[in-house]
């Protein structure tokens, strides 16, 4: 099928799980930061699987081929996965610069950094028996683990990265072996630190991926929109990633208006096509959507275009993102038509 259609992983947490207004009024949590749920230790698990259940059948019922499980146990993408590893001290937390170049509490690095156990396992097995679609799941990529850390123990980040990508490898075998269908490493962080990134963050993106038997994706953005306003013209750190081992690339193109042209670069890749604008409250109709897709097809096949919000939907209200991806399924639908005869 053309024009597969998916989230790049979150999707909004209900209000009556999870403090909403203090979520949206911090940076995104690198430490733990328990105190944004709304509900007791003791009862929160289960909550959370409920919510987690909404959002399947929220997805579905939009009409995504692709589900996540909304990442709704997270206080953000990484600390669930960071905070869980070795070698960091957490009641002693360091501080790190965060993108937007503001101090953030992160995770102090104070030994070797190693994967204990499986962290996300669990999660890709309970998704996998509340939906029959395929299944995607998200981890950190070592890269951007390395950024939010305070190094307090190696003789460089690159070391600590390579560490990172260590337990991204072990942690993405499980999650395969679990039954995800696509594994997405979030690497936000190379498009912020395009230097870095070429100095080490690639060798350790590429050694996450070593050995890995599945679909992998990886995904770079310019940050969540409800918390990093202005959008370059293009990305700093983009086509290095053809590079990369990884299946599939995961992009915005929506908010920043993206130059599809700079998409010839990734020739080889399938691209998850960012074409819902985060940063605006309006519902896109389905010809806004489809308009969107259609400006990568001069630089992309078909064939190797998947559909997909910029970014993490976690900030939106839920009826925003409901509608939102309703417009992007329909969206998907409207260029399926279109293409139907020659592609």
């Amino acid at each position: 099928m053309l024009f597969p259609t998916t989230l790049v992983g979150s999707y909004p947490q209900p209000e009556w799980l999870i403090d909403r207004a203090k979520l949206a009024g911090r940076f995104p949590p690198r430490v733990r930061a328990r105190e944004l749920w709304r509900i007791p230790q003791e009862y929160l698990a289960e909550a959370q699987n409920d919510a987690t259940i909404m959002a399947i059948k929220a997805q579905e019922e939009a009409g995504l081929d692709i589900i996540t499980d909304g990442e709704i146990r997270r206080e953000s993408y990484s600390n669930r996965f960071a905070t869980a590893l070795e070698g960091v001290d957490l009641d002693n937390p360091g501080s790190a610069l965060d993108r937007s170049g503001h101090p953030n509490p992160v995770p102090r690095i104070t030994g070797k950094i190693r994967r204990k156990h499986a962290v996300e396992a669990e999660d890709v097995k309970f998704l996998r028996s509340h939906t029959d679609r395929k299944i995607k799941i998200t981890v950190p990529g070592p890269f951007t683990m390395s950024q939010q850390a305070q190094n307090d123990f190696y003789k460089s980040e690159e070391e600590a990265a390579y560490d990172y990508a260590d337990a991204v490898n072990a942690e993405i075998r499980d999650l395969f072996a679990a039954g995800a269908d696509v594994v997405q490493i979030d690497e936000p962080y190379m498009q912020a630190r395009p230097q870095k990134a070429e100095q080490y963050g690639l060798a350790a993106l590429n050694r996450a991926l070593d050995g890995v038997q599945g679909t992998t994706a990886v995904h770079i953005c310019f940050g969540y929109a409800a918390i990093i306003h202005e959008r370059p013209s293009g990305y700093s750190f983009l086509t290095q990633l053809s590079g990369c081992s990884c299946h599939q690339v995961s992009l915005e193109t929506a908010q920043s208006n993206l130059d599809c042209s700079t998409l010839t670069g990734l020739s080889g890749k399938t691209l998850m096509l960012g074409a819902i604008d985060l940063s605006d409250m309006n519902i896109e109709t389905p010809e806004i959507v489809a308009a969107r897709i259609r400006r990568a097809l001069p630089y992309v096949e078909a064939k190797n275009i998947i559909v997909a919000p910029d970014c993490g939907m976690k900030y939106l209200p839920r009826e925003v993102a409901f509608g939102k991806m309703k417009a992007m399924v329909e969206g998907a639908k409207i260029m399926r038509r279109e293409l139907g005869e020659t592609a």
